[in-house]
């Protein structure tokens, strides 16, 4: 099929536009229309993005199924994708009609709320499958947008605070990005990323304004580059919009954040920094190490004193995400596959955490812990698929969050055995705090009043929970299909790093040779 990677990014704007042009009206008829063609299209954009996944052949690892032609202004529109960026495309369009779902019961602003999350959809899988710097850059920036309303529109009381916050984080972090794009385009002539990464940036060590930069032109990008990325990951200690973010969200919202959003950070380090940039990568490796280190037992200590289940879980996303660096910059098979699984895991999980939460506080009105209590009692199927999603958070062997923990660990002890030993205390803590809310939350008597009338799941909010159950189970048990289908792209990837580097340390030593 020509032009798969296009109807694949466009389909949702597309049926946006059908709801923005031919929906009128704020009736229940209206709205119930604007949810299905929502439903229906996101699951028309997974069906379709299925035949992406068949036509992909694991073992070139190359850029497939590229198109290419002009754009506006004679700006290059090229899209395509590797092993790296196909799986976040399945799982972008995968977790999407999960998210349509979840939000059945909006009831204000039904259009435009869905307007909101199909073009956020657009914008994501196009930040996964550009292969030009401006259209990246386009895809990239745009997504703040529909984000930045779901948040301040639809979010709790102090949603507007909570969405300028997440909004001037992320956007202050891209415009030096855009500085770096800027020079990359003056020092090779192209916005092609495919041509950027196997150009060779300088790396000649130069002094600026009496400090020696080592590393050169490539560390001053790098340095760009990761400010825009450490945001959006986000990385300690620019960390801080994202539980603001989360709480003020509606439980629609923190799915996507948190399954999607957050993994563009991730994709960017892999797309630019250590392929496009890897003497600067090297050179500033050991302060991100440790920056993920500390983030991991920081944010899980954070997560423990917690009284807001939200807040709760997004201590914890940023915990794991810590675990998502680490792996990508030991710069080995092992920590790379790891973190590539890590994210695909965190995805699904959570994901499902933060639909949880959602399933009690539409019936309850509240987030706070010490509301709940004894759960169990009435609601046992909910407790059931709760405690599976708490022990895949804390990484439970047979459980997907398992496989990406242990790699991400393999790849850093291989680099580092202070910086491993540090992160895998926050396997411990993670069993703490995840523990700790699931035995305040459901475990007990059924004390409180409010709870005694409290319904278990309906037939719709368990028919959600069964694709992220089904997953978690069975990439924790057989994670061969992640892992093929990234490892020949990991390889080339991590090979395509250390020659770079072994040619630079060469370079380096002829120079002061002469």
């Amino acid at each position: 099929m020509d032009n798969l990677l296009s109807i694949v990014t466009f389909l949702p704007a597309l049926a946006a536009l059908i709801l923005l042009v031919f929906l009128r009206g704020d009736d229940e008829a209206a709205n119930r229309n604007a949810k299905w063609l929502a439903l229906i299209a996101t699951s028309a954009t997974f069906l379709i993005s299925l035949f992406i996944l068949a036509q992909f052949d694991p073992e070139n690892t190359g850029f497939q199924m590229v198109e290419q032609g002009e754009w506006l202004l004679g700006l290059q529109y090229k899209m395509g994708v590797d092993g790296i960026s196909v799986l976040f495309v399945m799982l972008t369009t995968f977790m999407m009609p999960l998210v349509i779902a979840a939000s059945w019961d909006v009831s204000h602003r039904v259009k435009e709320y869905m307007i909101a999350f199909l073009i956020l959809e657009t914008l994501m899988l196009g930040v996964f499958m550009a292969l030009d710097l401006v259209l990246f850059y386009l895809f990239f920036e745009a997504g703040l947008i529909p984000m930045f309303l779901i948040i301040g529109i639809w979010g709790g009381k102090n949603r507007i605070y909570a969405s300028f916050k997440f909004f001037l984080y992320t956007f202050l972090g891209s415009v030096l990005m855009l500085v770096a794009m800027v020079a990359m385009f003056a020092d090779a002539g192209t916005t092609d990323i495919e041509q950027l990464m196997v150009h060779q940036f300088g790396s000649e060590t130069f002094s600026l304004l009496g400090v020696q930069i080592v590393g050169g032109l490539q560390t001053m990008l790098f340095l760009a580059f990761f400010a825009s990325f450490a945001v959006k990951m986000p990385m300690w200690p620019v960390h801080t919009w994202l539980p603001d973010a989360h709480v003020q969200a509606p439980t629609a919202g923190s799915v996507v954040l948190a399954a999607i959003l957050l993994k563009m950070g991730g994709y960017g380090f892999l797309r630019f920094s250590l392929p496009m940039f890897p003497v600067g990568a090297d050179v500033l490796t050991p302060l991100v190490l440790w920056m993920s280190a500390i983030a991991i037992v920081y944010t899980s200590l954070v997560a423990l004193v917690q009284e807001d289940m939200k807040k709760l879980i997004a201590y914890s996303s940023v915990a794991h995400m810590g675990y998502v660096t680490m792996g990508i910059f030991a710069g080995n098979q092992q920590g790379i596959d790891g973190a590539i699984f890590q994210m695909i895991s965190h995805g699904f999980i959570s994901g499902a955490l933060f639909l949880c939460v959602g399933v009690i506080y539409d019936r309850m009105h509240t987030r706070d812990i010490d509301a709940y209590g004894g759960l169990v009692n009435r609601m046992p199927a909910y407790a059931l698929i709760f405690m599976l999603f708490t022990m895949a958070n804390v990484g439970l062997p047979g459980t997907s969050g398992f496989i990406g923990e242990f790699l991400t660990l393999m790849g850093i002890f291989q680099v580092n055995t202070w910086i491993a030993a540090v992160a895998t205390s926050g396997v411990i803590l993670s069993a703490a705090y995840a523990l700790w809310l699931y035995r305040r939350v459901v475990m007990g008597d059924l004390i409180k009043e409010s709870l005694k009338t409290i319904t278990d799941m309906t037939r719709r909010e368990r028919a959600i929970f069964a694709p992220l159950v089904i997953a978690t189970i069975l990439f924790g048990v057989y994670p061969a299909p992640i892992l093929d289908t990234i490892g020949p792209s990991v390889e080339a990837l991590v090979s395509n790093y250390q020659t770079a580097l072994a040619a630079a340390e060469t370079a380096t030593q002829v120079a002061a040779n002469q």
